[in-house]
């Protein structure tokens, strides 16, 4: 099934400052970011990667894969090489991205923190929506961060 990033962007609005009970809310445990960020990919693209390791997938809080929720993770899994179920990504510039991508940013310059959905972008600039700090079309730009990485969905 292919992406669809209105899909993607749709689940992001509805959920960005509340709880999907289907899921396990990490807030306060290592954040909730990566983990609604995968709800917001699924919801474009439909489709688990039950693979239990190198997967993409959340059943329940005691069944997920590491990449559900984990931005190292997610991020190593949206740039795989391998050819398998669930959404797949390529690092782009920020300005090669749209509606629908992902945007990981590092606080300290040296690992990945935090991550966000791009759901608007225009001229003003990139909006983004994400969890921990609740947030739905809040401004990148203010956003405190070393450096950030901007990941393309296919």
């Amino acid at each position: 099934m292919p992406y669809n990033p209105q899909n993607a962007v749709a689940y992001a609005h509805r959920w960005a400052h509340g709880r999907n009970t289907r899921f396990y809310n990490f807030t306060g445990q290592g954040g909730d970011c990566t983990n609604f960020i995968s709800q917001c990919l699924y919801a474009g693209c439909g489709v688990m990667d039950y693979r239990r390791d190198a997967g993409w997938y959340y059943r329940n809080l005691n069944d997920r894969a590491p990449a559900w929720t984990s931005v190292e993770h997610l991020f190593r899994y949206l740039t795989r090489t391998a050819d398998t179920a669930g959404p797949r990504g390529t690092v782009v510039g920020l300005g090669e991205v749209s509606v629908g991508d992902v945007i990981q940013l590092s606080f300290d310059n040296s690992t990945f923190g935090h991550s966000l959905l791009i759901v608007e972008r225009s001229d003003s600039g990139i909006r983004v929506a994400t969890h921990t700090d609740d947030s739905d079309y809040r401004q990148l730009e203010t956003y405190s961060f070393a450096k950030l990485r901007a990941i393309r969905i296919k």
